[in-house]
């Protein structure tokens, strides 16, 4: 049996308690997670969104990008993320090549994505090019965030990890292409990395919520990667990133105090026995 969430508040988040946080001014706390022990203590924690990110490929493969994971390998993820999960609103990232194609594709592995996983919605990369795409699935039913700023999948094209929105020019496409994701329908964009004062004027012209992940403050909600906040990855930290713990470390020590033990003869017990 699932425990419940230690939070007050509504017991299930959807796409509606979404909008209404941002017209409360309620910041939305949002984690990513890629397996069922990380969301239920996730969700036991009061986090509201939970995403499946693509991410899982670097943080969880060991890859250098997001682009190698596959539309299988984000659905088996997310199926084991929804089992551990009562409280928050879980959402799938539609990986590389999953909806670039064409839009009838992409259609078509978003309501797979839905209907094999339970998840309550899906994310993707990219602005006005993506509007026809997110319009079709709002009109069927999936709920959609759109992702603006860097995005990852387009990493080869940026080349690099660079800051997104700096120049005039890309500010200006990127609210015109956050005015396009809300009129084609999707409930919430994600920022990322992008200058905080463009983060502001975004977030403002739009009814629905941003969740900004190196966007600044003034975003209607905050993302990190699950495996960063914890300390746990530590092939680079971006400036971004808040330690709340240092779990590599103490695993270290864990599994050292645990190699010392058995290597000693100190483990098992006999009152560790049968």
């Amino acid at each position: 049996m699932k425990n419940s969430s230690t939070t007050s508040g509504p017991k299930k988040v959807t796409t509606k308690v979404i909008a209404a946080m941002k017209k409360d001014r309620t910041r939305i706390a949002c984690l990513t997670a890629y397996d069922y022990i990380t969301a239920r203590l996730l969700d036991q924690s009061g986090i509201d969104l939970i995403l499946v990110g693509d991410s899982l490929g670097m943080v969880f493969q060991g890859q250098e990008t997001t682009l190698p994971v596959t539309l299988d390998e984000m659905i088996y993820h997310a199926k084991t993320v929804v089992r551990g999960v009562d409280r928050a609103m879980v959402i799938i990232d539609m990986p590389f090549m999953s909806y670039q194609a064409n839009d009838e594709e992409g259609f078509r592995n978003a309501g797979r994505v839905m209907k094999e996983t339970g998840a309550g919605g899906v994310k993707l990369e990219g602005g006005e090019r993506t509007a026809n795409l997110v319009h079709m699935m709002m009109r069927a039913g999936i709920p959609v965030m759109g992702h603006l700023g860097l995005t990852p999948q387009s990493i080869h094209q940026f080349g690099g990890f660079t800051p997104r929105g700096a120049t005039p020019g890309e500010a200006k496409q990127l609210l015109k292409d956050a005015k396009i994701l809300e009129e084609a329908g999707a409930f919430g964009v994600v920022l990322e990395k992008i200058p905080s004062e463009l983060a502001v004027k975004v977030t403002k012209s739009l009814k629905i919520p941003t969740i900004g992940i190196g966007a600044g403050m003034h975003c209607d909600g905050q993302i990190l990667v699950v495996s960063d906040m914890l300390g746990l990855y530590e092939d680079f930290h971006p400036r971004f990133v808040r330690y709340y713990a240092h779990l590599a470390e103490t695993i270290r020590q864990s599994v050292g105090g645990y190699v010392k033990d058995v290597k000693e003869e100190k483990f098992p017990t006999q009152k560790e026995s049968y």
